[in-house]
Formats: C-alpha cells, sequence, structure tokens
C-alpha cells in the first residue's frame, strides 16, 4: 500500500533540512542543486571587497544577498563547475547560474533574462582595480573581460571593460 504525505508536513521537514545544513556551516556548499538556493554567495573570512560586490547585487536585484563565509572557498568553486583559470576571490550562485568573482550585474542580468542553457556561469578572473567591489577608494581602472564558461570547461568573452 502506497501512503500520501501530507504537503504541509513534507514542506516543512524540508524546511527544517535546510536549517539543519545552515547550523552545519559550509554543508550547503555541498548540496544538490535542486537542494541550494538560487540567490547566494559564498567567500573567504574578512575579504571586504566580497561585502562590497555584495551590495552591488543586492542594488541590481532588489534583494538581501545571503553570504555565507567558508574556510574551504575553494571546494565551493570545484561544486559549482567554475575553471581553475578563471577563479578569483568569491562565488555566488544567482537564478542557477555560478558567478565568480567581481562580474558587473548588468551583465549577470543580461545572463539571466537570456535564459542560457549552454552558459553556466560567468568569471572575473583576479581582481582587477575598477570592477564592481573593487572600485571603492581607488582611481585606477584596469582593463578586465567578463568570460562566460560551460560545460567541459568551454569559455568565450562574455564582456570587455576598458
Amino acid at each position: 500500500m502506497i501512503e500520501q504525505i501530507d504537503r504541509r508536513f513534507f514542506i516543512g521537514a524540508l524546511g527544517a533540512a535546510g536549517a539543519a545544513a545552515a547550523l552545519v556551516g559550509n554543508a550547503a556548499a555541498f548540496a544538490p542543486a535542486a537542494a541550494q538556493p538560487s540567490f547566494v554567495m559564498w567567500h573567504s573570512p574578512g575579504c571586504g571587497c566580497c561585502l562590497q560586490w555584495a551590495k552591488r547585487m543586492e542594488t541590481a536585484f532588489g534583494r538581501k544577498l545571503p553570504v555565507i563565509e567558508t574556510h574551504d572557498i575553494a571546494a565551493v568553486k570545484k561544486a559549482r563547475g567554475v575553471p581553475d583559470e578563471l577563479q578569483s576571490c568569491h562565488t555566488a550562485l544567482i537564478h542557477g547560474y555560478a558567478l565568480e568573482g567581481h562580474v558587473p550585474p548588468a551583465d549577470i542580468l543580461r545572463l539571466v533574462k537570456s535564459k542560457s542553457r549552454i552558459v553556466h556561469g560567468l568569471a572575473v578572473p583576479g581582481m582587477p582595480a575598477g570592477s564592481p567591489g573593487m572600485d571603492v577608494g581607488h582611481n585606477v581602472k584596469q582593463p578586465y573581460q567578463v568570460f562566460a564558461f560551460g560545460a567541459g570547461g568551454k569559455k568565450s568573452v562574455f564582456a570587455a571593460y576598458r
């Protein structure tokens, strides 16, 4: 005989499981993608530029960006499929896309609007001066590129800033 599960009980159990994972700390970084929140950022403790970037995301998307501090940011990047050569100081998941480093909000919004199934995420390698979050207190602006990346490590230039 098949038992039916009350929908409210099921949803409550899912919520409790999510809360328990959050209490464990970095467990959320390794949960299946379907169980992941679609608006979150991971960074190493003490990195202020990451928090400046998060403020830009909150302004662009009109909602609070949860920030998870982790001492194993490399594992988060690997779990999100960020290619080694595109890595930076923080990783985010926004609307199902992996975002690595100081990606401008306009580029993220363009990707989200496109609903691309080919692009897995966007990345700004390193920490170029003048990029969002790296422009606080700086008059220097370095040219940089935003890379789109997909399955199998394929990448292409998504945008360029001079």
